[in-house]
């Protein structure tokens, strides 16, 4: 296996901190060194903005990317401390706040670990380096003879040994070590890597401590909520806002003008209390006239109509045409059209937004403490909000109670930058869930009308895909556009459009002024339930075994490559690889199942992944589904990093994209969201959650990469093809709830 590799992106950018031994990165490796103070700097060696070493050799590493779940607190300090050769008892781990000096600093796309895994290799290298330098000199030896581990610097013909601490004052004082002495470690010598290694928050999470945004204390802090129109688009009008300052506890009451942003500070009314309580207790008596607007008569039904409606028209872009697929299909053994549609849902994260912010109006700061996914960007939207400068906005990044993308938007942290500016207080916003559920940044609907054609060897001619989607106005170059929502934009390069001589891709936009995030692998969580079912129905059509079928669609080619501005390379070798896999593990042809069981298969790229996954299921004669196996290949790279981990996401990917297939949905009416709280927004429930998930890595001489998204989209049509071998019903409708399955 390959050492990382090495690739050209942004630097980190250089900072400089009390003693510190400062290292910036880029695409050349190490730029530039500068001890800033080496008297301070003999009470601890800080290498970098990330490494801190102190004289009890214990070693503190900053962790820059927020946390949602995820792991990466714990996974990306791993990839410093395996080169810095520090046992991992001996390493503390400190969330960093927003902050330029370490780069980006978002959590979405399963991009944390591909954007930063080199260069952290290379700073703990770095760091090993200066150690040993420093025993070397200690010892008036060769820097050769010297070699670190288990935190300490040991010569190898003396058997003498130095411990990091006392290493420090020496090492704070040497100069950065030229790029050629940085001497990354062989993987087959990793010993944290690609080892369990438990959340470095766990033990925190389960015996209650504060460590969710939810749970910030400040002294002297008021409590907030914030109200707005049920219709998106809507503004207050008027309020009883005089009662409402008469209740008890409340110390404030008022309106936010807002703007027109349906993702930034929308209108609404703030009400400031002394206890979360007696703000929740207040809004109850909170009467509002509203001015619905324009979106108060939209409802899902019309919406289904349009999309109806549009579905017999060419579509009003074309993503992609190739070959003539009226044609193709006419010349067609077998024809099939289908319909599939899903509704629009909410994130549901367990805890619902919230943000804390300190207003002060004599220097005109603001300090935030936000569980956010994105700080960078909540940071812009609060600075071009307000006018306030960026350089004025300090924001802390709090561990948030999931995320799924939800918290890359930052309309909550606005809000709170809102209302800080009119208390002369600390003052935390709590969304209560009936907000978070409805006036979420929402998955968005959408219809697919498709048909295909497969010749007299059950072979794929010609597909055509007319995609109905929704979007929103907004203004580009002077004129006023439909933009799709996150997740909503089909791309000509879609499987399997790159992969067929016949092939026409549509799209058609509505708009819904509602507003529309990334959730969960944006755009492929339902794009391959879409994909993948229908080629399942044409691989039945054509009598054709659904792997053979797969495989023969992905054709010999090693490499497709990517088409237009934003098209992406698909290595098809790995592709089959993990198909293949997959047909292995899971036994594929190989068992008999009874009527109402069945097997089914599905692959999908997604987030630089290569996942396959085959779904067994017992559905009963009265339509009862269980699913009784998930076997899950996926090929994400070079190494895992941290193996519990790993596991970890594989498994929540599987119970989240079988949640999702089950039970949500979101209902429009009157512009508004019609489902409130969990009793009537479902999501899974233990007894429905599958006890074997199998699961298998194939490292592959690949670069790194996230494992967060890209199991989850394969999840739902693997599901619903083995529902179709278990009973010859189709899934065509999400959520799976709305289909009758029960058979005779």
């Amino acid at each position: 296996m390959n050492a990382p590799v090495s690739t050209s992106r942004r630097g980190f950018l250089r900072a400089a901190g009390a003693g510190a031994l400062v290292i910036g990165m880029g695409p050349g490796g190490v730029l530039a060194a500068q001890n800033t103070n080496a008297t301070s700097a003999a009470t601890e060696f800080s290498p970098n903005v990330f490494i801190r070493i102190g004289r009890d050799g214990v070693v503190t590493l900053v962790s820059k990317q927020p946390e949602i779940g995820q792991g990466i607190k714990t996974s990306l300090p791993m990839v410093i401390a395996e080169e810095l050769e520090i046992d991992w008892k001996d390493v503390r781990i400190v969330q960093g706040g927003l902050n330029p000096a370490y780069g980006s600093q978002g959590a979405g796309g399963s991009t944390s670990t591909p954007t930063n895994y080199n260069d952290f290799h290379r700073l703990g290298a770095t760091a090993r380096t200066i150690l040993v330098q420093a025993a070397s000199q200690a010892w008036n030896v060769p820097a050769t003879e010297c070699r670190a581990a288990h935190g300490a610097v040991h010569h190898t013909p003396s058997g003498r040994k130095l411990g990091y601490g006392a290493l420090v004052p020496a090492a704070a004082k040497l100069p950065l070590p030229e790029a050629a002495q940085v001497q990354l470690k062989d993987p087959a010598t990793y010993t944290l890597l690609g080892t369990r290694i438990g959340g470095v928050d766990n033990a925190a999470i389960v015996s209650g401590k504060p460590l969710f945004g939810i749970d910030v204390q400040l002294p002297g802090m008021l409590y907030a909520v914030y109200a707005k129109c049920p219709v998106f688009g809507g503004k207050p009008l008027s309020a009883n806002l005089d009662a409402i300052k008469a209740l008890p506890g409340v110390k404030d009451a008022f309106i936010v003008e807002g703007s027109t942003n349906l993702n930034g500070l929308r209108p609404g009314v703030a009400i400031v209390a002394t206890s979360t309580w007696a703000a929740f207790k207040a809004r109850r008596a909170l009467e509002v006239k509203w001015d619905e607007g324009v979106g108060a008569g939209h409802s899902w039904a019309d919406f289904a109509a349009q999309a109806k409606a549009a579905a017999g028209k060419p579509g009003t872009t074309v993503q992609r045409k190739d070959g003539d697929v009226a044609a193709a299909l006419a010349g067609a053994a077998k024809t099939v059209e289908a319909s599939y549609t899903y509704p629009f849902i909410s994130h549901a994260s367990m805890e619902p937004q919230n943000c804390t912010a300190l207003f002060k109006p004599a220097d005109g700061t603001l300090e935030l403490w936000a569980p956010t996914q994105n700080p960078g960007a909540g940071q812009a939207l609060v600075s071009t909000t307000f006018g306030i400068p960026k350089e004025k906005i300090q924001l802390h990044i709090i561990r948030s109670g999931g995320g799924f993308g939800r918290r890359l938007s930052s309309d909550f942290i606005v809000e709170a930058a809102a209302i800080a500016q009119k208390v002369n207080a600390p003052v935390k916003l709590t969304w209560t869930r009936e907000d978070d559920l409805q006036h979420d940044h929402f998955r968005a609907g959408g219809f697919h009308h498709l048909r295909g054609g497969v010749d007299a060897q059950g072979k794929l001619v010609a597909w055509h895909n007319h995609f109905v989607t929704f979007a929103n106005r907004v203004e580009r170059d002077g004129k006023s556009i439909l933009q799709p929502g996150s997740g909503g934009s089909l791309s000509g390069d879609e499987f399997p459009g790159r992969w067929l001589a016949n092939c026409l891709l549509e799209q058609t936009a509505l708009e819904c002024r509602i507003p529309m995030g990334p959730w969960r692998a944006p755009g492929s969580n339902v794009f391959s339930w879409v994909f993948h079912s229908f080629i399942d129905e044409l691989a039945h059509a054509g009598g054709r075994d659904p792997v053979e079928f797969r495989l023969e669609l992905l054709g010999d080619k090693d490499i497709v490559p990517g088409t237009g501005e934003r098209g992406q390379p698909y290595s098809v070798a790995r592709m089959r690889n993990v198909l293949k896999e997959v047909a292995d593990k899971s036994d594929w042809g190989k068992k008999k199942f009874a009527r109402g069981q069945g097997a089914g298969v599905a692959f999908h790229f997604s987030h630089r992944g290569y996942v396959a996954e085959v779904a067994e299921v017992t559905v009963s004669k009265t339509g009862e589904l269980k699913v009784d196996r998930v076997v899950v290949v996926t090929d994400i790279g070079a190494q895992i990093v941290n193996l519990s981990g790993a596991e970890n996401q594989v498994q929540g990917s599987v119970i989240d994209g079988l949640s999702t297939l089950l039970h949500p949905e979101l209902n429009i009416e009157g512009g508004r969201v019609v489902q409130s709280n969990f009793h009537e927004y479902k999501l899974l429930r233990m007894p429905e959650t599958p006890t074997n998930i199998d699961i298998h890595f194939l490292k592959t001489d690949y670069p790194v990469t996230g494992l967060g998204e890209p199991v989850l989209p394969p999840l739902a049509p693997a599901v619903c093809n083995a529902i179709f071998a278990a009973t010859g019903k189709r899934v065509r409708e999400l959520p799976l709830s709305k289909t009758d399955l029960s058979w005779s």
